[in-house]
């Protein structure tokens, strides 16, 4: 029976990954994995896979817009989750939207260099991101290299992280989880600072690279915010998430990263229907088909 309310919908506006492990294609399994009906506006289109990122287009300023407005003139949004913005003018465009829709939460991920090394965001956006969506965000997730490009110094230590905290705060962001996966350690520890309590959340370290976590960890913060959680634990819950997502990961390309299976924690999930490395596609397996078969007219 089909239902007569209307559910509380997450927004991303990112960029498209073609190889569907990150960006707007990992932010929607995201927010389906969490019962969260999503919605989208591709600020980016990308083509890159498991190995690199070897274009990036723009879409026109204005059809951004009109994607953004389509979505808020029509659905109950409760949370937007922004991703990679690729210069200046698509960074103002969001802000301008925004600032006219008035969303209750944004989550803001500061992509600016890929899981390849490839650099995502334009040097002349930095100041933009800084000025005009930073101090909008509920909650900004940048990873050490994103802090130490808004920062400009770097993160060494876990002392460090604690410090910068401080500082990312002091550049207007209300609450700052900031992602410790690049500094060394046998855990994985994400720091969240509101301002008020200092919260950390420890995983131990997986021996493997993942691609689209930081994409991934956003949008579960959106989609649990969209489930009434609170700052903290819509946080926690999104880190423990992603952590269960990167270790039962896979292969999906000849690249060295791990792609999240996002739906881990539901049976018959991506990774069963991994191949064999005989598969030569093109043919059906599993069980024949029931019923008779009917000769083609001619």
């Amino acid at each position: 029976m089909t239902r007569s309310t209307r559910p509380v919908c997450a927004l991303t506006i990112a960029g498209s990954d073609s190889g569907g492990g990150a960006g707007i294609q990992a932010d929607l399994k995201t927010f389906a994995a969490h019962g969260v009906h999503g919605l989208s506006a591709i600020a980016a289109l990308t083509a890159q896979n498991t190995r690199a990122v070897t274009a990036v287009q723009v879409p026109a300023i204005a059809f951004l817009r009109a994607q953004i407005d389509a979505c808020f003139d029509d659905f109950r949004i409760g949370a937007v989750k922004i991703g990679m913005l690729a210069n200046a003018r698509v960074i103002h465009c969001v802000a301008d939207a925004l600032e006219a829709w008035q969303p209750k939460v944004i989550v803001l991920d500061p992509v600016m260099v890929a899981s390849s090394g490839a650099r995502l965001l334009q040097p002349a956006a930095l100041q933009a991101l800084r000025t005009r969506l930073l101090p909008m965000a509920s909650v900004i997730t940048p990873n050490i290299p994103e802090a130490e490009l808004l920062l400009g110094h770097a993160i060494s230590d876990g002392a460090d992280a604690e410090a910068a905290l401080v500082e990312l705060l002091a550049l207007g962001a209300r609450a700052v989880l900031l992602k410790g996966g690049h500094l060394p350690g046998k855990e994985m520890i994400d720091r969240l600072d509101d301002g008020q309590a200092l919260h950390e959340f420890v995983h131990p370290r997986l021996k493997v690279s993942g691609h689209g976590t930081g994409c991934t960890l956003a949008s579960a913060i959106a989609a649990n915010a969209c489930l009434g959680m609170g700052l903290e634990e819509a946080c926690a819950a999104a880190s423990d998430y992603v952590h269960g997502a990167l270790r039962h990961g896979y292969r999906a390309g000849r690249g060295e990263v791990t792609v999240l299976d996002h739906f881990w924690q539901r049976p018959n999930t991506v990774g069963a229907a991994c191949v064999g490395a005989d598969w030569r596609g093109g043919v059906f397996g599993g069980k024949k088909p029931g019923g008779r078969p009917r000769p083609r007219k001619a």
